[in-house]
């Protein structure tokens, strides 16, 4: 993702395993060519960079669930691994090895109080005003996404 920079401001980066933490975006501006890694990847890859816009997180998995919870919960660091935000169950992989089902497919921020919006097929915006449903603890499965969510499962 390429942004224009804010002073004061914070992003939420995340990984494809569905590890990420909250940064300030004075902690990723880099003076050189080269650029700066925030994001500790080992086995993944970086996946979202999110500017921080409201007092909760939404994440959906690549296999379709769908969770809510405070970004309290969310660690700010300013470079590292960061913490788990999804549980994503293991499963066989063709050769019989112990592969990922899912992973982090997409996430935003948002406030509590508006409620959650999105793009359905056709143009249209779906809002969601009460997410209580899919509220949880950080690291949980969570459950099946909202009606009309779109099913590449981003929001945008």
């Amino acid at each position: 993702a390429l942004f224009i920079h804010r002073p004061g401001g914070k992003l939420v980066v995340a990984s494809a395993n569905g590890n990420g933490f909250v940064v300030p975006e004075d902690d990723v501006v880099a003076q050189t060519r080269s650029g700066k890694q925030v994001l500790n990847v080992k086995d993944t890859v970086a996946a979202v960079a999110r500017r921080v816009a409201g007092d909760h997180v939404a994440v959906c998995s690549e296999n379709g669930k769908f969770l809510v919870f405070p970004l309290s919960e969310l660690p700010e660091m300013g470079r590292g691994k960061g913490v788990r935000l999804q549980k994503y169950n293991l499963a066989r992989g063709r050769q019989g090895a112990l592969e990922l089902d899912g992973g982090l497919a997409d996430l935003t921020t948002f406030e509590w109080a508006r409620g959650l919006s999105w793009e359905m097929g056709g143009g249209k915006t779906r809002h969601e005003p009460d997410m209580s449903e899919w509220l949880g603890k950080r690291a949980s499965v969570g459950k099946r996404p909202p009606y009309g969510f779109p099913k590449s499962y981003r929001f945008d």
